[in-house]
């Protein structure tokens, strides 16, 4: 039975790795300080054997023996590592450096969650992980952007120096159901301003494009990579390489919604990426992977998840923000 560790194991992916790899079998401790993860995420797991949780933050010393460690601890959406950017930061170098020291200290495999966020916004399309990245190293997205770009860095500088066996996956846009209806991501924010009545706020012009991948592909794919030969140890993305307009995202949620909420235009926020679509040859080639949900049927599962907790404006029922939503 492996011993695995899962940072950011109470947040949206990280919860659902977590419960993926006690039905393979494996000895799972979540470490999380829960400072945008959820108890309710996990605490339906907290009943199965093999499973604990340390509360703790991943820039602090972490401690035991594992097999592998899935390094995903970081605020991931831009309202929550924009509001304390130096946390972020933090998070994402200190945080990664335990992680690699404890993972030299066990001899482990150990997996970095990194992120399409370190293309910036791209001059190639659609991106290879060759691909250097445009990225503003001063702006409000940079602490987010450069700290991924400089765990990644110290990732392959312990596997240089050290030899650790390492992998690192970049993650395109993740949705489903356990998404924070209030996280501000796209998806999360059209379905609940959809269900809400609410207009559904487009910044820019909607053209920029993104590709969406369902959660439960998405961690395929990182067990996949874990699970890869150690000659994969370069970097890979995974993610859906089907784009869509930010437009055609809101008229779809609108569609699958039943809603009769408009489209309201807004400025772009600043150094949002025109476009951002992955690459998955590596994907296909080394782990035998691509995605398989599309993307109406991902929706469909996710407005179903959040109908369960989103309040119509106009209702007189108690708000939706007393309820505690899985993030």
């Amino acid at each position: 039975m492996k011993s695995v560790l899962v940072t950011g194991g109470a947040g949206f992916l990280g919860s659902h790795l977590c419960e993926r790899l006690l039905d393979l079998g494996a000895r799972v401790t979540c470490l999380d300080n829960f400072y945008t993860g959820s108890h309710s995420n996990v605490a339906h797991l907290v009943r199965r054997n093999g499973f604990c949780i340390v509360e703790q933050c991943v820039a602090q010393k972490a401690f035991g023996e594992f097999d592998e460690i899935y390094n995903l601890a970081s605020p991931a959406s831009p309202p929550h590592y924009q509001a304390d950017p130096i946390y972020t930061f933090k998070t994402n170098i200190i945080g990664t450096m335990n992680m690699l020291e404890l993972a030299r200290r066990c001899d482990a495999k150990i997996l970095q969650a990194s992120t399409s966020e370190i293309y910036g916004d791209p001059l190639v399309h659609p991106q290879r992980e060759d691909y250097w990245g445009n990225v503003n190293t001063t702006g409000i997205r940079s602490c987010y952007d450069e700290g991924k770009r400089g765990a990644e860095t110290l990732v392959y500088d312990y596997q240089r120096t050290y030899g650790l066996n390492v992998r690192l996956v970049r993650i395109f846009n993740t949705y489903g159901p356990g998404m924070n209806p209030e996280d501000g991501r796209v998806v999360s924010n059209f379905i609940t301003q959809a269900l809400r009545g609410e207009d559904l706020t487009i910044y820019g012009d909607g053209l920029q494009t993104r590709s969406f991948c369902y959660r439960d592909d998405l961690i395929e794919g990182m067990i996949r990579l874990m699970d890869a030969p150690d000659t994969v140890s370069f970097p890979v993305n995974i993610g859906n390489p089907t784009e869509f307009t930010v437009k055609e995202l809101a008229e779809l949620v609108l569609e699958l919604t039943e809603s009769s909420s408009r489209l309201v235009n807004m400025p772009l926020p600043q150094d949002d990426p025109l476009q951002r679509c992955p690459d998955i040859s590596r994907a296909k080639k080394y782990l035998d992977w691509q995605p398989e949900v599309q993307l109406r049927e991902g929706l469909l599962k996710s407005i179903a998840y959040f109908r369960q907790f989103i309040v119509p404006a106009e209702s007189k029922s108690a708000p939706a923000s007393k309820v505690e939503f899985r993030s």
